[in-house]
């Protein structure tokens, strides 16, 4: 697997995607054609202002808006650049 070498600017963050439970309350499978894009994702890097490298940190999960950022696709894997502005919150486990 090749590393992913992008570095983000000001005030943006890379995020990897993390796959939601793709099943209901009630236990019904919903398959891959009906489900939306998750919504959360994994810091992969941090942009370069200096604020939000205070508060966001690689490997941080966060929940980001649905339509923000712009997508990419390496090695097989998304990922999606968003903006600070574009961060909801940060998921503590």
């Amino acid at each position: 697997m090749s590393q992913l070498n992008i570095q983000p600017l000001d005030d943006r963050v890379l995020v990897e995607f993390i796959e939601e439970e793709a099943k209901t309350t009630s236990g019904i499978i919903i398959p891959d054609t009906a489900k939306e894009k998750p919504r959360m994702g994994k810091v992969v890097a941090v942009g370069t202002d200096e604020d939000l490298q205070e508060h966001i940190k690689e490997g941080d999960k966060i929940l980001f808006a649905k339509y923000g950022g712009e997508e990419l696709t390496f090695d097989g894997v998304e990922y999606k650049i968003i903006q600070r502005s574009d961060i909801l919150a940060v998921i503590k486990d």
